[in-house]
């Protein structure tokens, strides 16, 4: 459903008070009974900002809303936006985002990436505040998981960051400058990269029910090594 902006909302978006600034209005045009369900919205704009469309995608109960990602991104292609954000009320009020929104945001990310959207933000809204997945930094965790990644890409990526470490790896082998000591802080913090993330990939590779044997080969570490990462984070949980 097509939602018509008024005369007195923007029509290019330069901060999240600018979304929320439509989008409470666009909710409090609701009737009372509407208003205590959760909506879902997607806002599509060109690269400069410029809204294209706002789409209600879908209407759930007082508490859920079913989401079927191509249904979020059938206008954005057809209205050729380049950018999109999502939005999505909370009838209760509260302004934490739920497992479900995370997992959905998560996947929606990946579908975006497929189609070449850029999903800006996601934003939860009541009729008095919002609260923005960008501003929280949950848009950034978001973007690095790995959930929703096809194993191919996760091994490209693997690779990938590999070679970056072993480029800096070899940067603080062949700097002079430095001193012994500056020398062994940065090195410390390669290494402590490199230990991130090689177990941030063999987390998402165990997700996606590979073996450990299957991981060891396809990190090409020992498969020991495996079950101590994984073991490790059982531990923590």
């Amino acid at each position: 459903m097509d939602i018509k902006l008024t005369k007195h909302d923007k029509r290019y978006i330069e901060s999240t008070d600018d979304v929320y600034s439509i989008m409470q209005r666009v909710l409090l045009r609701e009737n009372k009974i509407d208003q205590e369900k959760e909506h879902l919205w997607i806002i599509g704009m060109n690269q400069a900002g410029y809204i294209l469309y706002i789409e209600l995608i879908a209407l759930g109960s007082y508490k859920s809303v079913n989401i079927e990602p191509m249904n979020v991104f059938r206008v954005a292609v057809m209205k050729n936006a380049s950018r999109v954000i999502l939005v999505h009320n909370h009838p209760s009020g509260s302004l934490i985002p739920s497992a479900a929104d995370k997992d959905i945001t998560d996947r929606l990310i990946q579908v975006a990436h497929i189609l070449n959207i850029e999903l800006t933000d996601h934003l939860i809204i009541t009729p008095k505040t919002y609260i923005s997945f960008r501003s929280i930094k949950l848009m950034e965790e978001l973007e690095q998981s790995l959930k929703y990644v096809p194993t191919y890409q996760v091994v490209e990526r693997i690779r990938k960051q590999e070679k970056q470490i072993a480029k800096e790896k070899l940067a603080v082998a062949n700097d002079k400058v430095k001193t012994a000591e500056e020398k062994a802080r940065t090195a410390k913090l390669v290494a402590k990269h490199e230990r991130e993330q090689k177990e941030r990939l063999v987390h998402a590779l165990s997700q996606k029910d590979s073996s450990i044997e299957q991981i060891a080969t396809i990190m090409e570490i020992d498969a020991k090594e495996v079950q101590k990462i994984l073991k490790k984070k059982t531990m923590k949980e």
